[in-house]
């Protein structure tokens, strides 16, 4: 198997997609909430800058906030007010090295609202009577966009941001910032705030308005996942540029170095990045337009080997459009640098169409230290779902909040799809797979420090910390993304073809190419290409997210499969279809026959049956009629009933089409004709009729037991046609000099011109046919309307 080298640098560059033109501003508004009591407090409705994302946090990382924070959005585009939302209490906790810094804070599960520019919130301790942490406040996050202008760059001015925090990392109320705006309005506090509050809430601060990286591309280009990062066998230190080559104009100055962040390349270096899986596509920290200036600067920290992924999910609501992926994930990373983190905490985000974004900074390929399952963040990942996997539908009776929702196939593919690739780097299999991490934190919530526990190696945050994280819905999910992660490809099955081919019964016939098109139940992320087999030779290739491919066959029978292939190596052969490569046209082993039938009679029409044989050496698939009418037929017909003008010579035409396409064409010209009783020969007693319902205008009758009527023509079919009635009689019919039969013309209904007996030869020649009055007893008169033939 081919190894791929994986060496991409944490910032971005050939590795992902489309990097943004420079990165992309953020800013987070700050704004206190406070009240009469320790256990009740809001912030009135109010107009507020424009925010796409809320965040709630507290002073002391370590501090729980026991009770409940529901907060409520004005829209930018429509301008009505949300329900209230219940925000989630966090599930993702940074490393111990991490929360121990200075001015690190405490923090809700950040909720996103989409375009925004009103905000109220109320914030409740447990029943009512808990004390909240101190210093709750409310950060409204505008993720900020890619803007092109006339020099390419991004944004106005483009100015790399720095982002400000609290310097002296306090536990005080909201810091203030000279540079930052103001909200423009304040509303009531009430529950029922209107829709443009106007009231003044006497506790209105200003608001901090903290200018933070933010971290996406263009919708378009980020959400597309366009970028394959290819892979290169760079070494150290070129795999990780400084601070300073990622972005020349970063000001040194802008993130303040700790002991743990280098400036040069750790040494000893981690472990080979090279993987038995080529890396996937993702979106890196250039893509979706991250400020490498408002991290904190230089290398991160790194373990040995990725030896457990774990999977959250970031408990932002479901409702969101892919093109928002990117700014939700650089909304992410404002709010965790807002609350002193030293960088994005995930080390990958995949969203629900299972597009996958870099997370924290150091080098996707290397085992980075992220901030994300307390107590064993060294020697895994974390890989956060953008959404809410829960199976919690409602809301309780004063709030809702983001119902969960089933994680999509896209997504649990793209997580599967980043655990290959990473567990490829240490040969385990990510399906089966344990491994063993040292707890790492001394206050580790039913783990003990330094004592060594037994994970799967794709397991949940709950298994790691004491939290619903992933939630039910995605945590029950994770067997099958251990499945789809380690391969083989299921369900590979051959649906149909098509572009050329045609299928009867079960086989399939083309006269030479076919589209073959196929399914799978394992997802594409998973499946590095397919090949079609025809006769156990691979004819075709395309990639995995093809489900279909065009081929060619020579004449004959073949047997056409799928092979899938996983990312991982394994194949899975579909069972074999059917093709019938045919070139032969059908055959018509006789012309068409052409007779008289029963039926009704009139000047301009004549009943006629049209008969034939059509035969196919493979498979036949319909006889189309092309005059004197237009009618189609299955393979298995071979009449038809119709109507031919008499008088001229009309042409009978039919198409014969094998299910492969090939044609083939029969036709004869046939004579129909209507000769009445003016050119016959009749004994005993005849009396002449008139009526415009009859043929002509007239016709014979006759009540005399033994009268005759006798027609000579010449043809190859004939019919008698008769005026029925309920006092109609009987009548026996000769045909050249024999007696063929008797019929009865009584009907209980009073019919005119009805064809009602035939007779039909092989060929064409000249005839007798004979009518005989029986005299039935009671009702002994027939009457006549000519004979119709096809010559």
């Amino acid at each position: 198997m081919a190894v791929a080298a994986v060496a991409m640098a944490g910032s971005g560059g050939g590795a992902g997609a489309s990097a943004a033109p420079g990165p992309i501003k953020t800013h987070v508004h700050s704004l206190p909430l406070t009240g009469a009591s320790a256990s009740l407090k809001a912030l009135g409705a109010r107009s507020t800058a424009p925010f796409s994302m809320v965040g709630v946090t507290w002073n002391g990382a370590r501090t729980k906030l026991r009770g409940a924070v529901e907060v409520r959005t004005r829209s930018a585009n429509s301008g009505h007010w949300t329900q209230w939302l219940k925000m989630q209490q966090p599930d993702d906790i940074p490393d111990p090295a991490e929360l121990n810094r200075p001015g690190v804070r405490g923090g809700m599960s950040p909720m996103w609202s989409g375009p925004s520019n009103g905000i109220q919130v109320r914030a409740a301790g447990a029943h009512n009577a808990t004390a909240l942490p101190a210093g709750l406040r409310v950060d409204l996050i505008d993720p900020g966009k890619a803007t092109t202008g006339t020099s390419g760059q991004t944004g106005s001015g483009m100015g790399l941001a720095g982002y400000a925090m609290d310097a002296t990392a306090t536990d005080t109320a909201t810091p203030t910032d000279s540079a930052t705006a103001t909200d423009t309005a304040t509303a009531s506090g009430s529950a029922g705030a209107p829709d443009t509050p106007t009231a003044t809430d006497s506790a209105s601060p200003t608001a901090t308005t903290t200018a933070t990286a933010s971290a996406s591309a263009s919708p378009s280009t980020a959400a597309s996942a366009s970028a394959s990062p290819s892979a290169s066998a760079s070494s150290w230190p070129s795999q990780l540029p400084t601070l300073a080559q990622a972005y020349p104009s970063c000001p040194t100055s802008s993130a303040s170095p700790s002991a743990s962040a280098s400036q040069t390349p750790p040494d000893p270096m981690p472990a080979t990045t090279t993987s038995t899986v080529a890396p996937p596509p993702m979106v890196t920290r250039a893509g979706w337009g991250a400020d490498e200036c408002a991290r904190e600067s230089g290398y991160p920290l790194y373990g040995s080997s990725v030896k457990v992924m774990y999977v959250h999910h970031t408990d932002t609501t479901n409702n969101y459009s892919c093109s928002d992926s990117p700014a939700i994930v650089r909304g992410i990373y404002a709010e965790h640098l807002n609350q002193g983190w030293r960088d994005l905490g995930y080390n990958f985000l995949v969203d629900k169409c299972g597009t996958i974004f870099e997370g924290r900074f150091g080098g996707m390929a290397l085992p980075i230290v992220g901030a994300q399952t307390y107590g064993f963040n060294t020697n895994s990942m974390g890989v956060a779902a953008i959404g809410t996997y829960t199976d919690f539908s409602g809301g309780d009776s004063t709030a809702s909040t983001f119902p969960g929702a089933k994680p999509s196939t896209a997504m649990l593919g793209s997580i599967a799809r980043i655990a290959a690739w990473k567990f490829g780097m240490t040969g385990v299999n990510p399906g089966t797979g344990t491994a063993y991490l040292t707890e790492g934190a001394s206050d580790s919530y039913g783990f003990t420090a330094g004592t060594s526990y037994k994970f799967n190696v794709i397991s949940g945050h709950r298994n790691g910390f004491a939290t619903d994280c992933p939630g039910n819905q995605l945590y029950n999910a994770l067997g099958m993304v251990r499945s789809y992660a380690a391969g083989p490809v299921s369900g590979v099955a051959v649906t149909g073809m098509s572009g050329g081919a045609a299928k009867s019964g079960t086989s399939y016939y083309t006269k030479g190419s076919a589209t073959v098109s196929w399914t799978t139940s394992t997802p594409s992320q998973v499946i590095s290409g397919f090949d079609v087999l025809v006769d156990g030779r691979a004819v075709a290739h395309t990639s995995g997210s093809s489900r279909s491919a065009s081929i060619s066959v020579a004449a004959g029978s073949h047997t056409v499969q799928v092979r899938a292939t996983h990312v991982r190596g394994s194949t899975t052969l579909s069972s074999g279809v059917t093709l019938v490569g045919d070139t032969t046209a059908p055959t018509f082993p006789t012309a068409p026959g052409v007779k008289v039938r029963t039926g009704t009679v009139n000047s301009t029409a004549v009943p006629v049956t049209v008969t034939w044989k059509a035969a196919d050496n493979a498979a036949l698939a319909k006889v189309v009629a092309t005059s004197p009418s237009s009618a189609t037929f299955g393979p298995t017909v071979t009449s038809w009933n119709t109507t031919a003008k008499p008088g001229t010579s009309d042409l009978f035409a039919l198409k014969a089409y094998d299910v492969a396409g090939n044609t083939a064409g029969a036709s004869v010209y046939r004579t129909p004709s209507i000769i009445q009783e003016a050119s016959t020969t009749r004994t005993g007693s005849w009396t002449r009729k008139s009526s415009t319902s009859y043929l002509g205008g007239y016709s014979y009758s006759s009540s005399s037991a033994g009268a005759s009527i006798s027609w000579t023509f010449t043809g190859r079919s004939v019919a008698w046609i008769v005026s029925r009635a309920s006092t109609s009689g009987q009548a026996y019919i000769y045909v050249d000099g024999t007696k063929v039969t008797t019929v009865d013309l009584k009907s209980s209904t009073t019919l005119y011109r009805q064809a009602i007996w035939t007779k039909t030869w092989s060929s064409s020649a000249k005839h007798t046919l004979k009518i005989v009055v029986v005299g039935t007893s009671g009702r002994p008169t027939i009457t006549t309307d000519g004979i119709a033939t096809i010559g």
